[in-house]
């Protein structure tokens, strides 16, 4: 048995820090001795009660952790305790220890702190599995990823250009606007400026872009319709600005348009296992050579969760916001 300390939410606004023990590892899973640990958006939904978690998975929140391996399960042999590691877990990552699965999980190179490798595993799954898996993404396509200037944006912009793909954004600010193009897109909107499908159409891409990744929903809807070329797929992940949306059905029939959308909690075990073999042969050596880095806007002790959740919710961060778990 192993101590350990993780973060329960009493209330929407209130936190403790709470001490338990964690058993031996399932055979298939390895206990990491927790570093860091991202905080995403289906974290703070979580914490007010509108994003229960899966009946199987824990009820601590946290879904991606880095640190060191502290233990082994019997089917475990690509890593060994003490290696530095990333993984997906399957809740349970505001800890001093989390459990992952041994193939949800990634060697960290040498190079990188464990606080930028917390920001890997979500955003690496949720745009592998919905850019190149749903949406087809192929190399020379363009594709369009709203919120250039957050964790999913900042690496899905990396990823897309890895891969052979035009990459476009959209971000708040003229500053948000300028990071994101550093990063690699090709060209980047403000989208508090007005007439967003205006934007595009003078930069000569409205209508030829071929997939798009949307985080917001809601009156954003029919703009990518609007911008989507002949063919072209449209993955939508987040609500943002709203879970209706009117839509002109005309435009998904005369442009033959797809429109999925997923959402990685209800992704079954074999399918993560299998995108983050995927990963593995095509982003990670990007990431071993330094072509990807993962952005972090600022790290938060666990006990001071509550303010990271709320500098959040601001939106002032660009990339992602992290939890030191070894400061409890």
């Amino acid at each position: 048995m192993m101590e350990r300390r993780y973060i329960e939410f009493t209330t929407p606004e209130s936190a403790e820090v709470v001490d338990d023990t964690v058993g031996a590892p399932g055979d298939d899973d390895v206990i990491i001795s927790v570093h860091h640990a991202g905080i995403n958006r289906a974290d703070l939904l979580q914490r007010m009660g509108l994003y229960p978690p899966p009946e199987d998975a824990s009820p601590i929140p946290g879904l991606e952790v880095s640190g060191t391996v502290a233990a082994l399960g019997k089917n475990v042999s690509d890593f060994a305790v003490g290696d530095r590691i990333c993984a997906l877990t399957h809740g349970g990552g505001y800890a001093s220890l989390a459990i992952a699965r041994a193939d949800h999980c990634l060697p960290l190179p040498d190079s990188m702190a464990t606080e930028q490798g917390a920001a890997l595993p979500e955003a690496l799954l949720t745009v592998w599995y919905n850019v190149f898996e749903r949406g087809r993404l192929a190399s020379g396509e363009t594709v369009l990823i709203h919120g250039g200037s957050s964790g999913i944006g900042s690496i899905g912009i990396q990823m897309a250009r890895t891969m052979g793909a035009i990459a476009l954004s959209t971000a708040g600010s003229s500053a948000r606007c300028a990071a994101a193009a550093k990063l690699g897109a090709q060209y980047v909107a403000n989208h508090r400026e007005p007439d967003l499908l205006g934007q595009f159409s003078e930069a000569g891409y409205a209508g030829n872009i071929d997939v798009i990744l949307d985080i917001a929903g809601g009156d954003l809807m029919q703009t990518n319709l609007d911008l989507a070329a002949q063919d072209g797929r449209i993955v939508c992940i987040g609500v943002m600005r709203g879970m209706q949306s009117e839509i002109n059905l005309a435009t998904v029939f005369m442009k033959r348009l797809t429109l999925t959308g997923s959402t990685l909690r209800r992704l079954e075990t074999a399918e993560r296992a299998r995108c983050f073999q995927s990963i593995r042969e095509h982003i990670w050596p990007a990431i071993i050579n330094g072509t990807i880095t993962p952005i972090v806007d600022a790290s938060y002790p666990l006990q001071k969760v509550l303010e990271a959740h709320q500098h959040m919710q601001s939106g002032r961060h660009f990339g992602k916001l992290v939890l030191d778990c070894r400061l409890i």
